[in-house]
């Protein structure tokens, strides 16, 4: 984790801003719920009323409002309205206190609107009541069941207003009277029948009673009351529906829109990082493998490293991407649900807890089960690319041996691995989203179910309850989204690891502080008692060796299979560096030599002609990327390459495919040499590099090479004798030593491994020698 986070630190600034978005997009997709909450609780079921103190009340309602509620209510409920002709209406300058006025008004609001809202034989107890409370009319409240309405309003001498109301009760639909108590209240009072502290005991009961109903009951109420005010007073109730659901609903979309372009915000800029955090992964893996040794090459693999700097770089972006849109924007959604729902007060957080630990708890259990296999899925793509990459590089050895049927099958024992343990993860994980949905439906179910009982009890509206869930759901998709990155991050820390390991392991081969500088080099290399043993290896492969390159000189290493030719030019160009004594080029120790200044002074060819792909003239310009056309077709004809160069349509600018693999063996090698040759050095070193020239080639070349190079230091390493036959010097290595030093002659008579050598390739006519030199050859080596 702490790899994927280093690698985002260049990026802070955009990591900031994907930040602020998310925060952005955050709020808009928290912000949805509550407006669809108050869409069905304001809009659908109050009619698009949010207070429950009326736009505009009639001069009579204004009036009759005020009978029950306290001085101070009386006081707020008048200051709240000015008179404008037959009504008044809400003051403009006093909407900001409506909410206050909602809570403050509320129960006298309600009281009235019970009164208002009275069933006819609840109103026939009342007046019984209050008429059994004077002894003057205590006669009168037992006649009062039987009497109508109009009589009832005789002998009180006051209107009754009633209505009546259709209303559902098992499927049968019954018709009920209700009646407005109200002005029977107010008459009692005029009259002096009621007093104070009468309406002041029925006031404190009314109370009691009122307290009993849910606050969103309550809240239901008052805004009925408010309906019933605007209506009569004449508003559009429709259009004010109508207008309340336009402007919430413009307002979700705005910000749907907005949520939208953050969300694509989000993505572009995540998506940015991601790309430039594996272009940065890319760039540091491959910079520091150009600069690794053959040491560092052979510790890691070529197979490794490509899968490090491609598989896993990619796991890295991905990843890197996805924590940016994920990871960040889980926390801020779960702790924003959290407290979008502490709003509610809906009481049910209880229900969260234990989704998200069962959430978790399942997720562990997945987790727990596939993590190991994860860890070791990465080396079984690196075996996989291994010998992908050895059956495709050797095929036609595998061919040649009819070895396919077993190379299909040491392919098929990686891939099976790998698909096995792929498999069974995948088994695993595929348990995980049908779990998840099981487990948001049961907390969906839950919530409803509990939900039901606090709406029955009037505590809770249909929209809250809504909200809830949404809510619910984006708490628990915030902890999903964080389980399902700790899935990905392990696999994803490998990876990073891996690539850290690239990065962090330094060359053992680098430039020295402060470097020497060759400057009008004559090519003089030196061995002075130069060991060498391979990193981690018990014996040298290179032991005590002492001889002198000079300009104008053929010095020739031959020697038998493993004898150390390959090992010794490679310590040349520092390849590798000695184990012990030292190499210098004009006096100087090659290690105190800036690496391009020292790989100047050398063409190399190595025993294998690698090519690159585009053309032949790109490939010979390798080395001297401002050769001529002159120097390189004068390089091509030295190494005998014009030949079958301008048989090619397009000459110097034919294509040359990928490790040179549309053209022959023979024709990939004397390109090499070209190419070293066009680099015009003061060395030239020739690992094996005639190999697969035909006797005939291979003379016109050396020929033709002993002119270019008469005043440069040439250094071949050689299997055929006839090859070197003209040497100045002949080194002969056997076990990594040097047994012989000398000419031709001089090796062919004193030293008993190059006569071995030379006997076993050609005859003793050809090499000059009388019967007797062959069946007593000398036994001492010869050094010069």
């Amino acid at each position: 984790m702490k790899h994927i986070i280093k690698n985002m630190i260049p990026y802070w600034r955009s990591v900031l801003l994907i930040l602020l978005l998310l925060v952005v997009q955050a709020y808009c997709d928290l912000a949805l719920p509550l407006y669809t909450s108050n869409i069905i609780d304001v809009g659908i079921q109050n009619g698009g009323v949010e207070h429950i103190v009326p736009e505009r009340v009639t001069e009579e309602e204004y009036a009759m409002v005020q009978l029950l509620m306290t001085e101070e209510e009386k006081s707020l409920w008048q200051s709240l309205y000015h008179r404008k002709d037959t009504v008044y209406v809400l003051q403009e300058d006093r909407e900001r206190e409506l909410s206050e006025a909602d809570e403050t008004l509320l129960v006298s609001i309600v009281i009235n609107h019970q009164m208002s809202h009275m069933e006819e034989q609840v109103f026939k107890e009342y007046v019984k009541q209050m008429l059994r409370q004077d002894e003057q009319t205590k006669a009168m409240a037992d006649r009062i069941d039987a009497m109508t309405l109009d009589e009832i309003g005789q002998m009180m001498q006051v209107e009754i207003p009633s209505f009546q109301d259709s209303s559902e009760d098992s499927g049968n639909s019954t018709q009920k009277t209700y009646v407005d108590m109200r002005p029977v209240l107010q008459k009692m009072w005029e009259s002096g029948r009621m007093d104070d502290r009468i309406l002041k005991e029925s006031r404190q009961e009314m109370d009691r009673e009122i307290k009993q109903i849910g606050g969103e009951v309550l809240q239901s109420m008052g805004i009925q009351y408010a309906l019933a005010c605007d209506e009569a007073a004449g508003m559009d109730m429709h259009q004010i529906q109508m207008s309340y659901l336009w402007r919430e609903g413009g307002l979700m979309a705005l910000l749907a829109l907005l949520m939208t372009v953050s969300a694509i915000a989000v993505s572009f800029f995540a998506s940015r990082v991601g790309a430039g955090i594996g272009r940065d992964l890319r760039s540091k893996v491959f910079s520091n493998v150009m600069g690794y040794s053959s040491a560092e090459i052979g510790k890691f693999s070529s197979a490794s490293l490509i899968t490090r700097a491609t598989n896993d770089v990619q796991q890295i972006q991905m990843v890197s991407t996805m924590m940016l849109r994920m990871v960040l924007y889980a926390p801020i959604m779960g702790i924003g649900g959290v407290l979008r729902v502490a709003q509610t007060g809906a009481g049910m957080g209880w229900i969260i807890v234990l989704a998200v630990l069962l959430l978790i708890g399942f997720v562990l259990l997945l987790v727990a089960v596939a993590m190991p296999k994860f860890k070791i899925m990465q080396k079984m793509v690196d075996a996989v690319n291994l010998v992908s990459r050895e059956i495709l590089t050797g095929l036609s050895v595998i061919r040649a041996f009819g070895r396919e049927k077993t190379e299909e099958e040491r392919f098929d024992v990686a891939n099976q691995d790998l698909r096995r343990t792929q498999l069974f993860t995948n088994r695993v994980m595929t348990f995980m989203m049908p779990g998840m949905m099981l487990l948001m439906n049961l907390v969906v179910v839950l919530i409803t179910w509990v939900s039901a009982k606090h709406i029955d009890a009037g505590d809770l509206q249909v929209g809250t309850m809504t909200a809830f869930i949404t809510y619910t759901m984006q708490i628990v998709m915030a902890f999903l989204m964080l389980t399902m990155m700790s899935i990905m991050l392990p696999r994803a820390g490998v990876a990073a690891e891996r690539i850290d390991e690239v990065v962090r392991t330094e060359a053992s081969i680098h430039d020295p502080e402060q470097p020497k500088e060759l400057k009008d080099s004559t090519g003089v290399v030196k061995f002075e008692h130069v060991s060498f043993r391979y990193p981690g290896a018990e014996q040298d492969v290179l032991h005590d060796l002492n001889f002198t390159a000079r300009p104008g000189q053929v010095t020739a290493i031959i020697g038998g299979t493993g004898s150390g030719k390959s090992t010794l030019v490679n310590l040349i160009p520092r390849f590798y560096d000695v184990t012990e004594g030292k190499i210098t080029i004009d006096g100087i120790d090659i290690r105190e030599l800036a690496l391009e200044n020292l790989r100047d002074q050398i063409g190399f060819v190595p025993q294998k002609g690698v090519l690159f792909s585009g053309t032949i003239a790109s490939n010979l310009r390798f080395g001297k990327a401002d050769a001529t056309d002159e120097e390189i077709r004068e390089a091509a004809e030295i190494a005998q390459a014009t030949e079958f160069i301008t048989e090619k349509q397009d000459a110097y600018d034919s294509y040359i495919a990928q490790g040179g693999r549309n053209v022959s063996g023979g024709q990939k090698q004397r390109l090499a040499i070209a190419r070293a040759i066009a680099r015009d050095p003061e060395i030239f070193v020739f690992d094996d590099s005639f190999s697969a020239l035909d006797m005939k080639t291979d003379a016109k070349l050396r020929i033709a090479l002993a002119d270019k190079v008469a005043d440069r230091t040439e250094i071949i390493v050689a299997q055929r004798i006839s090859t070197i036959l003209h040497a100045d010097q002949i080194l002969v290595l056997d076990e990594g030593k040097i047994v012989g030093q000398g000419t031709h002659e001089e090796l062919l008579y004193h030293c008993d491994v190059y006569r071995q050598i030379a006997t076993s390739q050609m005859s003793a006519k050809e090499l000059g020698l009388q019967q007797e030199d062959t069946e007593n050859p000398g036994k001492e080596d010869c050094h010069e």
